[in-house]
Parts: C-alpha cells; structure tokens; sequence
C-alpha cells in the first residue's frame, strides 16, 4: 500500500541523480555532492546532468559558448517582458514567458534529440536573462544585457545590478546553482516528467515543473525564511521569536524534508557560505540569526535545515531581491529538470499511476422529480 502523497513509490528510473536520505547524502551521476560543491561549476554541472558524464576543457568550453550564445531573448520575449512586469508576480511571470518562448524557438516543434538538447541549452541560457530583465523593468532601470566575459552566475549578477560582480560573489552564486541543480524526484520534476511521457514539448514540460515548483509547499521557503530573519533583525531576538512561534504551533520554514532524515548535505555548503559572504560584506548578522533559528528548531523539535534556509541570507547578502529567490533557484534546477525531461523521452511510458477509491459503492440512480 503506497504511502499518502506516493510517498516511496518509485515513479521512474534515472541515472541523473540519488538521495540516501537515512545517510543525508545526495549524488549527481555517482558524484558526491560533497565533492562537486566545492570544485565544479554550474557549466560543468550543466554537461554532467546532461551527459552523464564530467565534461574535458574542450566539451566544457564548447558548452560554455552555447549557453553564452543562447543568453539573448528573441524579440518577442522582450516586447513581452514590460507587460509582465507591471502586472504579474517573478514566478507568474517565469511561467508565462517560458510558455511564450515555445512560439519562437529556433527549432519550432522539431522533437528530435538533437532539437530537444538545443532547447534545453536555450532554457538554461534565457532563464537569468528573463529574471533580470523583470526586475529591472519593474525598478523602471535601464536594462542590463549579457556579458559574455561573465560566468552564467556571474553575468546573473552583472545583468540585476549593471556592475561587474566580485569574483568571490560570482562564485558564492555559482556554488549556490550547483547545489540547486537537480534533486531527483521532487514534485516539479516530476511534473516535468509527467508532461513530458505524453510526448508534449519541452517547453510545456518545463511550464509544468515551473507551476508545480511555484506553489508554497515546494518552492518558495527561502523567501519565507528570509522574510523571517527580517522581521527579527537582530540575532540577541532569535530565541525568543522562535520559542513564540513554536508555542503558537506555527510553522517555521526552512526545516524537515521529506526525504532527509538528517542534515541535507546542500545545507553543510549553504552554511558554510552564509557565514563567508557574510563576513567578506562586514555584515554577518543574517548568519548569526539563521545559526540562533538553527540552534532552537533543533533542541525544541529535533529538525535539521534544508536546503533553502541558509540559502536565504546567501541570497540577500549578493543582494538578490527577496521575492526572486524562487525565480533564481528555477534558473538552477532548469538544468535538472531539462535533463529529467530528456531522460524520460529517450525511454519513454506514459506515466498513469492508479488511484484508490474511497467514495461511496452500489448506489441507483434516480430521476430529478424524486431526488429530495
């Protein structure tokens, strides 16, 4: 009997990434996320989901030119864009101009292979694009085009503020997207696959992970911790602010997870680089109040943090705009979910789970005139 929510019922086989959740583990193609957070970058990471494989220089420097290449929006996604801005929210808008960018792609309606890599590589490559142009259009700020000397984290950076971004803060990013790249079957991604075992295009599978993951129960938690941490302000006001909410039975957000039954090992790295940022800007204030939240969460309940609680003050220290944290951790899990997509098209059942009925049996159907 399957659990509530399909829980441990294996919905499909992949190769692109494993969790040992009793051991808080978690592996991109047999690599220990351990071993790649610290060494890789987005780019390779990118390769790796994709190819199964950890790229030579001569294939990361060929993928790095495509993606570069596919960084520019069409036209028509930029005559799109104001409009979003002035009337949609980040993740509404994601949604709409992912959905849009299918009616102009280069390779229009061809589901090839080839077509498909080349359609991921664009997603991946517009995404940031898409992101920043939002937020400076809604700031009334002249828009800042890609760079191609920059990184696909750094140039994030340069596009949101118009200035060259320190290479440690371009960094800090791209160790940030690495982490958040792919996380086996969570719901988006399999929304994403979902979609795509009926053979609709990528575009729609990508929609589908974009509104699966744009709901408050997936996406969104680091918004919320952040929000948290703000109306805290000061880490000697952690404690009691959180005893308060526990004693109301309120929700604190960033911890638990479905899977990990310890430490989620993405936040071993996103602690490690709150502190960092945190000092290298003179101001570790938002660390201090995550380590205080932290410290009671684990001797009050007995929860670790996940993935999106440090990542928060992570994201405010690079000075991200709060309500773009989900938008940005879209920009790093495309890369998973593309790849999950392309996965399950090369072997491909159309996936149409069973469901138990719980309803009413041996009724009789009668006539409007006697129903009372």
């Amino acid at each position: 009997m399957p659990g509530k929510g399909l829980e441990d019922v294996i919905a499909a086989q992949t190769s692109i990434s494993d969790i040992d959740g009793k051991m808080g583990r978690l592996f991109y193609v047999g690599y220990d996320i351990h071993d790649l957070a610290p060494n890789i970058t987005f780019e390779e990471t990118v390769y790796l989901l994709h190819n199964l494989e950890l790229p030579s220089k001569d294939q990361l420097d060929t993928l790095n030119d495509q993606l570069t290449a596919e960084r520019t929006i069409s036209p028509f996604i930029g005559d799109l864009l104001p409009v979003m801005a002035r009337q949609t929210s980040p993740m509404s808008m994601l949604r709409t101009t992912v959905s849009a960018m299918s009616a102009h792609d280069p390779d229009g309606w061809d589901q090839s292979t080839e077509a498909n890599y080349r359609k991921a590589l664009r997603l991946i490559g517009r995404l940031t694009t898409v992101i920043a142009f939002y937020d400076r259009l809604r700031k009334d700020e002249e828009l800042v085009h890609p760079n191609p000397k920059h990184s696909h984290a750094g140039n994030l950076l340069w596009m949101l503020t118009g200035q060259d971004p320190d290479p440690e803060d371009a960094r800090i990013l791209d160790t940030c997207l690495v982490l958040h790249a792919d996380h086996t079957m969570n719901a988006s991604t399999f929304a994403a696959r979902v979609t795509a075992s009926t053979l609709s295009d990528i575009h729609s599978a990508i929609v589908s992970a974009i509104a699966t993951l744009k709901g408050p129960l997936h996406g969104g938690a680091n918004e919320q911790v952040m929000k948290m941490a703000l109306q805290i302000g000061e880490p000697s006001k952690a404690e009691e602010f959180i005893k308060g909410k526990l004693a109301t039975k309120e929700k604190i957000m960033g911890f638990g997870h479905r899977v990990y039954k310890t430490e989620d090992p993405r936040a071993t790295h996103l602690r490690r680089l709150s502190e960092q940022i945190g000092q290298t800007k003179g101001d570790t204030r938002w660390y201090e109040i995550s380590r205080k939240i932290e410290d009671v969460v684990m001797a009050e309940k007995g929860l670790y943090p996940n993935v999106d609680f440090f990542a928060a003050s992570v994201y405010y220290c690079l000075g991200i705009p709060v309500d773009l944290f989900t938008p940005v951790f879209a920009a790093s899990r495309i890369a998973g979910w593309t790849a999950h997509v392309r996965e399950q098209y090369a072997d491909n059942r159309l996936i149409r789970p069973e469901s138990e009925y719980i309803g009413p049996r041996g009724r009789s159907w009668r006539p409007i005139e006697e129903r009372g």
